[in-house]
């Protein structure tokens, strides 16, 4: 894979986002936890830079805002959180990359994208409360996953195609 400049300044660009758009609500976990903010410039960058820089955004920047920010807490949000965004990332770009360029399969590669995630952070939240000596369950992974974040799923199905569609027209994301 050859390393473009433009796509590292972007995905650079995508992580003072993720750091900076938690801000927006509050620092307030259940808001947070809600409406998904670290969520949207990992997306929108496997869109314009692809798989590699969506997966690599998405393992470090909540991470990297524990430890600056203490929120989300390293263990076990974010640690699960690296790898949702990870997966997130990785699939909208490949998928987004791999699929015809048209309005519906921008809305196809973000929703596998975000089952996709979603399934990952079952896996790994399954695994880091394993290790702790705790048990993730089905109800955990429902409210996690589908009910604490519905307002969150429906601004990044409302958002991303729209900014994916504007950013293609203006010649960002080139095909």
């Amino acid at each position: 894979m050859k390393i473009s400049t433009r796509k590292l300044v972007i995905t650079a660009l995508g992580l003072a986002l993720a750091i900076v758009l938690p801000f927006l609500t509050g620092q307030i976990p259940q808001i947070g936890s809600m409406l998904l903010p670290m969520h949207i410039p990992v997306l929108l960058i496997g869109f314009i830079c692809g798989w590699p820089y969506g997966l690599i955004l998405g393992l470090i920047s909540a991470p990297l805002r524990s430890l600056i920010f203490t929120m989300p807490p390293i263990f076990p949000v974010a640690l699960a959180m690296a790898f949702e965004m990870a997966a997130y990332g990785a699939i909208a770009g490949f998928l987004y990359r791999k699929l015809p360029k048209n309005t519906l399969n921008v809305y196809i590669s973000l929703i596998a994208s975000m089952i996709g995630g979603r399934i990952v952070w079952a896996i790994a939240s399954y695994v880091i409360f394993a290790a702790a000596g705790n048990s993730f369950t089905f109800q955990l992974f429902l409210a996690g996953a589908f009910v604490n974040a519905l307002p969150g799923i429906v601004l990044q199905i409302v958002l991303i195609p729209v900014l994916v569609l504007a950013l293609r027209k203006a010649n960002i994301i080139k095909e």
